[in-house]
């Protein structure tokens, strides 16, 4: 599947920042609100108790599932919020590197911050994202 999102970067802001600035798709684009993404096994246990990276990997796993359930991708994917159930930033970074290795290139616009508490029991992790449909 092509993807019609357009990724923008800057040469005017640092190239730390391991995503793109901003997306654009085209006006007549027909927009995927997903829910956030939670670290659930099908039975409704939480996937891998204590683990940053485990619990990332199983929300981009359940990501993957709903938007082919949409019928998209994760190359159709505009932005993304990955929220992280704790204040040391060490934490952050192990859930952030398991997303970001899973866009590779497509290296949408993210926002990545600590929470004090996610919905579920043991959940350290959720992965929010607002995709468009090829």
């Amino acid at each position: 599947m092509t993807s019609p999102v357009q990724l923008i970067r800057s040469d005017r802001l640092t190239d730390a920042a391991e995503y793109a600035y901003a997306a654009v798709v085209p006006a007549d684009a027909e927009l995927v609100f997903m829910a956030g993404s939670c670290p659930l096994k099908v039975d409704g246990s939480t996937a891998a108790v204590g683990d940053y990276a485990g619990q990332a990997a199983k929300c981009v796993e359940n990501l993957r599932t709903a938007l082919d359930e949409a019928g998209a991708d994760l190359q159709h994917v505009i932005s993304t919020r990955v929220l992280v159930a704790s204040s040391r930033q060490a934490d952050l970074v192990a859930a952030w590197e398991v997303v970001r290795d899973a866009f590779g290139s497509h290296d949408v616009p993210s926002t990545l911050m600590g929470v004090t508490v996610l919905g579920y029991d043991d959940q350290l992790v959720e992965v929010e994202a607002v995709a468009t449909r090829p």
